[in-house]
């Protein structure tokens, strides 16, 4: 049975009300997505990331009438949107599937791998995490988590205690524990990512190593490595949090900081640690730092 897509491209302030006016008009499903090829960073706890330009889609049975429900739009927003509203036709099929299809095996480094189910590459002494892209942040397509993976790849923690902090989907976290890391302490401030750590993990057969902690539940011994791919104004406002989890002589790795920002994300590490020159990938930085 074919379906109906509606899209509609609104501001900001708007997507919100737009995706919920076609939940009520209907929409099995609503998506949003960036209208204009804007940069959308890692929302900070409680904000909602929307772009300023929003393309809002719905998905309706097939047996909806377009012109009806072209109209119904227009009249509930009380103007004529026609210009910025596209209909279209969708042929059945397991759109999930279709959609994990385009979704291949990448390798980050020499051997750290991420697969999606039943896609595994020939390399024989290859290092694999089985991922599927999920709702949590975190498969490895971003830069931030790419640099961070690449750095695993180069420094495999071996019998290391390790803190993935803003742990998200777990990606970094699994990295570490296929690599030989002790144990993983990992904190998220969203429960849906804490959730989606634990099935990954479980996934991965890494569970026993895997410590899913509230912020309050880290360890109190200062751990041999942190990471932490997050907003860079929350880099610097956790400074002295992060500086304690660290032991002297440990690893502090950085991530989720845009160029511009990588000097005072530096600075503010400077001095408890030696922050080595930042590691780049298009616009975004990783710094690497050692305890004092």
């Amino acid at each position: 049975m074919p379906w109906i897509q509606a899209h509609l491209t609104t501001g900001k302030q708007q997507a919100p009300l737009i995706e919920l006016l076609f939940e009520n008009l209907g929409a099995l499903s609503t998506s949003l997505a960036d209208a204009e090829d804007e940069p959308l960073l890692e929302p900070a706890p409680g904000e909602l990331p929307i772009w300023q330009r929003t393309r809002v889609s719905g998905l309706f049975e097939g047996s909806t009438d377009s012109d009806d429900l072209r109209q119904r739009i227009n009249q509930a927003l009380n103007r004529d949107v026609t210009r910025n509203l596209q209909m279209e036709v969708l042929q059945d099929q397991a759109w999930e599937r279709a959609w994990l299809d385009n979704f291949h095996a990448m390798r980050f480094g020499q051997r750290l791998w991420i697969c999606p189910n039943g896609k595994r590459p020939r390399q024989r002494d290859a290092v694999i995490i089985e991922l599927d892209p999920g709702l949590a942040f975190g498969t490895g397509t971003h830069p931030t988590t790419a640099l961070c993976l690449e750095w695993l790849d180069r420094h495999p923690p071996g019998g290391l205690r390790v803190i993935d902090f803003g742990s998200g989907s777990g990606v970094l976290s699994l990295a570490a524990l296929k690599l030989g890391a002790e144990r993983v302490y990992a904190t998220d401030h969203d429960p849906q990512a804490m959730q989606a750590s634990a099935d990954n993990a479980d996934r991965n057969d890494v569970s026993e190593r895997l410590e899913l902690c509230r912020g309050e539940q880290l360890p109190q011994q200062p751990v041999d490595l942190l990471m932490a791919n997050i907003l860079a104004g929350t880099l610097i406002e956790l400074q002295p949090l992060l500086t304690r989890l660290v032991r002297r002589g440990g690893s502090l790795i950085l991530s989720g900081i845009l160029e511009e920002q990588a000097t005072r994300v530096a600075d503010a590490y400077t001095g408890p640690f030696r922050v080595a020159p930042p590691r780049q990938r298009e616009e975004w930085i990783l710094l690497e730092a050692v305890r004092c």
